[in-house]
């Protein structure tokens, strides 16, 4: 598939087909997250590929039942709105997303834990250069979807909260100094998969020439 059309194809994807994604073409997937660009030219990033049910059910454990506590769409919109929240799509995104929190890792036809290396805490920069590690990871992980939306497979990525950091290591037993920056599930969206168009942004509004003021090209 041309790179253009895998990223006018890619789409977040939280309802999977009962279908593993093969050996093979999660190796692909992964290939293709590792010619990322990276900071220090090493790419110390491991992948731990998670498709026992038995060990998704714990790592399940580290999450929330509810992640906002509500229990009915009315709910949650009243908490959607404490976050200042009115654009109708993006509304529409959360009141799917956050029922399906447990589900789409649980369901996903491959679920892939993605894992890089950190040289200082991410959590204490000392500045923007010292999240590099971080954003590198974020490029492969970038790369990964891409190559997947490719092979007809869509996903979602979940950022895990302190909670779920702790039981993540202790299910999967990887070193301290390795961080996860997300759940990665991938897989064949169901027939029923429910999609949230993107919102429409035009690439002309979001350009500045030469300073932030200046909107039209010199």
């Amino acid at each position: 598939m041309d790179i253009y059309t895998a990223i006018n194809t890619r789409r977040t994807v939280r309802d999977f087909e009962d279908r593993p994604v093969e050996a093979k073409i999660t190796e692909k997937l992964l290939d293709a997250g590792l010619k990322a660009p990276t900071n220090d030219h090493m790419r110390s990033w491991e992948f731990v590929i998670v498709n026992d049910k038995n060990i998704r059910l714990k790592l399940l454990e580290g999450i929330k039942q509810s992640v906002t506590g509500a229990e009915t769409e009315a709910e949650t919109l009243k908490y959607l709105e404490s976050w200042g929240m009115t654009d109708k799509q993006q509304i529409d995104m959360y009141l799917d997303a956050i029922p399906k929190q447990q589900a789409m890792i649980y369901n996903a036809g491959c679920l892939i834990l993605p894992f890089f290396r950190e040289d200082e805490p991410i959590l204490q920069p000392k500045s923007i250069h010292s999240l590099n590690e971080f954003a590198s990871i974020w490029c492969c992980i970038e790369n990964i979807l891409l190559a997947a939306a490719a092979e007809g497979i869509f996903g979602v990525t979940r950022i895990p909260d302190c909670n779920e950091s702790e039981n993540i290591k202790k299910v999967i037993g990887h070193p301290d100094n390795y961080v996860l920056p997300c759940y990665l599930a991938l897989g064949y969206p169901a027939k029923n998969a429910k999609v949230i168009s993107q919102k429409a942004v035009s690439v002309k509004d979001r350009i500045h020439f030469n300073s932030w003021s200046k909107t039209t090209e010199p």
